[in-house]
């Protein structure tokens, strides 16, 4: 039996209808998981037994996040955010983090994943990191390589793309500044901004500030690597 991963989804301003890239639901197929979208419940006891049924917890990318969650106001440049996708994954991440379960945070996810564990975001880059940046909301296709990051000497992420430093795409304005207790930085960016941050104390917990589900079908990368590590994670419940 293949594992089954729990992925979260954006939801449309007007409350609608859901939202969810393709891509993502992709590669966890292509790295062997079975991909289910999670609906935002409305009584969250009853979504208890859903996620006993998961093996793993995927977090994607989508709109900015409540700053309300990490004891700020709204920035000036603070984009769309959607209070909904917000709680259920305030909800249901302390939840794999208490059973072991893998989890995989990618650009909103990698930020939803160190908010909820203790850690503080920039919610503008331009107008809050304290030294000159590289370009991070890249305009290129969302294949592009854009700039290259440094991995940390012997972390997971390491172990995973099997190499010192990659070059990855880029599509942010906000970023991680601090993390909670029990984590650690995975790779950075030339700049300084954090890149990716890993669990010390869980068997796979990794957040990744950029978009690896763009990158799987390219020769050479080690996008898919970090996909199949985590759907692997996945199979060791």
């Amino acid at each position: 039996m293949k594992p089954i991963i729990g992925l979260t989804a954006s939801m449309e301003v007007d409350g609608m209808e859901y939202k969810m890239n393709l891509r993502n639901v992709r590669a966890i197929e292509k790295a062997g998981g079975i991909p289910v979208i999670l609906p935002y419940y409305s009584d969250y006891q009853e979504i208890a037994a859903l996620l006993d049924k998961l093996d793993g917890l995927y977090l994607p990318g989508g709109y900015d996040i409540d700053p309300s969650l990490f004891q700020e106001g709204p920035n000036p440049n603070l984009g769309t955010i959607i209070p909904e996708r917000d709680r259920l994954e305030k909800e249901i991440i302390p939840y794999f983090l208490e059973k072991d379960k893998p989890v995989l945070g990618v650009c909103r996810g990698c930020q939803i994943l160190n908010v909820v564990t203790g850690g503080t975001m920039y919610q503008d880059l331009d107008s809050q990191y304290p030294k000159p940046l590289i370009q991070h909301t890249q305009k290129a296709a969302f294949h592009h390589r854009s700039h290259a990051v440094k991995i940390t000497p012997s972390s997971l992420l390491e172990k995973l793309v099997q190499a010192s430093e990659v070059k990855v795409n880029s599509y942010h304005h906000q970023a991680n500044r601090s993390l909670g207790k029990d984590f650690m930085i995975s790779a950075v960016a030339g700049d300084g901004v954090m890149e990716a941050f890993e669990s010390k104390m869980h068997r796979f917990v990794l957040g990744i500030q950029w978009h690896p589900e763009g990158m799987i079908h390219l020769e050479n990368d080690p996008s898919l690597a970090i996909y199949k590590g985590f759907i692997e994670a996945c199979k060791e419940r």
